[in-house]
């Protein structure tokens, strides 16, 4: 998809976020504090990205997720932006930006966090 389809297809915040690597204020986004079972899928082009049995409540205003539904579906690149060293995370299908990846998860999961914009992704119920 170009630029303009994705314009077309998906909100402004959406665009932002996904097309422009945009964050979300934290404690805004509508899967922040939501719990129901299913699948979150990339709001750009709908590929399942993580399972609500990998999301857990990290405290920190974002959804967490300890775990990626198919780590081949998940792009991980290293982002020195804003004075910090972190794990940017992208959807491996379409390249749009999710979010970044912490070393601050549960230890009994590897110590993974992945902290994802809500703006990012779509949820289908289970």
């Amino acid at each position: 998809m170009t630029n303009d389809d994705y314009k077309q297809k998906l909100s402004e915040e959406q665009y932002a976020v996904l097309r422009e690597s945009a964050t979300e204020p934290p404690f805004s986004g509508k899967f922040d504090d939501f719990w129901k079972t299913g699948d979150y899928k990339c709001g750009a082009c709908g590929t399942v990205l993580f399972k609500s049995n990998t999301k857990y409540d990290a405290g920190c205003g974002w959804p967490s997720f300890w775990d990626a539904a198919d780590n081949s579906k998940i792009k991980l690149i290293d982002d020195d932006s804003l004075g910090m060293q972190r794990t940017e995370v992208r959807c491996g299908v379409c390249d749009s930006h999710l979010g970044h990846l912490f070393n601050d998860g549960p230890v009994e999961h590897g110590r993974r966090r992945y902290c994802i914009n809500s703006a990012a992704l779509n949820f289908e119920d289970k």
